[in-house]
């Protein structure tokens, strides 16, 4: 474990970049073989849900292209700004990322997905299901941002949060398969 330990914080970039990525993409997996994304009902031969490698592939690609790289930057700049630990570093980080990164990586996701899939409005999913997906996620990561930034090492924040986001992303995976309904 040590050893592990000293090559992550040799390359934290990669180090944090591919294990962000890797949960991010595992989010859809999970999602479509226990929650029943789109693709599971059409069981294979054996009775297991298929899984949509393309779909996953996609979601691995945003998480890479967008979320991993702009976490890694996004969390290192916040601890630039507000320094340490403390409960008032910690909660003006909290509501700064809140108030920012939340819309913005929501947004990446719902978008980047829609264009990879060549929809036809891009906009669709994000119009239908931005504000769900905010409400929730406010509660959700004002909380364990606050783990994050008040535990975690800074040089091990963007995994951590690929962690952590390996929860939201797969109700992010499963709200966007809702088709057809619009939520409030």
């Amino acid at each position: 474990m040590n050893r592990a330990w000293a090559v992550f914080k040799a390359h934290p970039y990669i180090s944090n970049v591919v294990g962000y990525t890797t949960l991010f993409a595992s989010a859809d997996v999970i999602q479509q073989s226990v929650l029943g994304g789109k693709h599971a009902a059409g069981a294979t031969s054996d009775g297991s849900a298929g899984i949509d490698w393309c779909q996953t592939a996609r979601v691995a690609t945003v998480g890479f292209c967008f979320h991993a790289n702009f976490n890694y930057h996004w969390l290192r700049w916040l601890e630039r700004m507000l320094p340490g630990g403390g409960v008032k570093a910690v909660t003006g980080k909290v509501v700064v990322d809140q108030l920012v990164a939340a819309p913005l990586t929501i947004s990446a996701f719902y978008i980047g997905l829609s264009l990879l899939e060549k929809k036809e409005d891009p906009l669709e999913d994000w119009r239908q299901k931005f504000w769900t997906s905010y409400k929730a996620g406010v509660v959700f990561w004002s909380t364990m941002q606050g783990v994050n930034f008040a535990l975690v090492p800074p040089v091990a924040r963007t995994v951590f949060l690929g962690g952590i986001a390996l929860t939201f992303t797969v109700f992010l995976c499963h709200l966007r398969q809702q088709r057809g309904h619009k939520l409030e």
